[in-house]
């Protein structure tokens, strides 16, 4: 693919996409703004006021409980959007932050629907990436559910890598993982001490190597093995799977 823009790179995955159709995507998303880390873009309760779009930098869907709990229920990484028909509700019944520090787009609703109606291959692309969020929630429910935590924390991080590889991100099975293990402990349901345990197994196992937030995946198939990672969630099309 020869656009660097995230978003392009995910939704041609998707669909083809005419150079036109990459030149508008690329025009909408030329203007980001910078957001420091651990802010949110919007909260709960808030009115929407538009799709956000993450071109660089790991944010979150959260909810918190009135403890302060908070439970990460997606991860925004570069080239996600926000839910593209959220202009429907009255209210968001869920709060999105960054992470990382991110370079976001806001896209007003009528952007939005003129690339749904007007534009049927970068509308297709969109609806089949709602889809294949709607997908990643529900393997996230069977890794909460079913899954032992090291195999939680493999699964989540054969998913990540995945994930970048689209976007151009992950280059030789390694990436920068800008997440804490309280996000990942807040993301499959353990312990800080529980993550921390789980990570230093799969590093003895001889699967992972963890710098700083420098994530190198030393055996892929071995990490997938441990966490009976199957890809076809994420409906790639054998683009990054192998």
């Amino acid at each position: 693919m020869s656009s660097p823009n995230p978003l392009v790179r995910k939704l041609t995955g998707f669909c083809e996409l005419t150079e036109a159709d990459q030149r508008l995507l690329e025009q909408i998303t030329a203007k980001p703004s910078v957001v420091k880390a651990r802010t949110d873009l919007i909260c709960e309760g808030d009115v929407p006021d538009g799709v956000f779009l993450i071109l660089e930098g790991f944010a979150c869907r959260y909810k918190l409980r009135s403890s302060g709990a908070r439970h990460i229920t997606a991860y925004l990484l570069p080239g996600d959007l926000g839910d593209v028909d959220v202009g429907l509700l009255p209210r968001m019944d869920h709060t999105i932050g960054t992470l990382s520090p991110c370079r976001v787009v806001r896209l007003d609703h009528p952007v939005i629907e003129d690339l749904l109606q007007n534009h049927p291959r970068i509308g297709r692309a969109l609806r089949i990436g709602k889809l294949v969020d709607e997908a990643t929630l529900r393997e996230w429910l069977v890794n909460v559910g079913c899954r032992t935590a090291t195999e939680r924390v493999a699964h989540l991080l054969c998913e990540l890598l995945l994930r970048l590889r689209v976007v151009g991100l992950a280059p030789s099975d390694s990436y920068t993982l800008s997440l804490f293990q309280r996000d990942i402990a807040d993301t499959t349901g353990l312990s800080n001490v529980q993550v921390n345990r789980s990570l230093q197994k799969l590093r003895r196992q001889g699967l992972i190597e963890l710098r700083s937030k420098s994530l190198r995946i030393l055996d892929l198939p071995g990490l997938q093995a441990v966490a009976e990672f199957k890809p076809d969630y994420l409906h790639l099309n054998d683009r990054t799977a192998a």
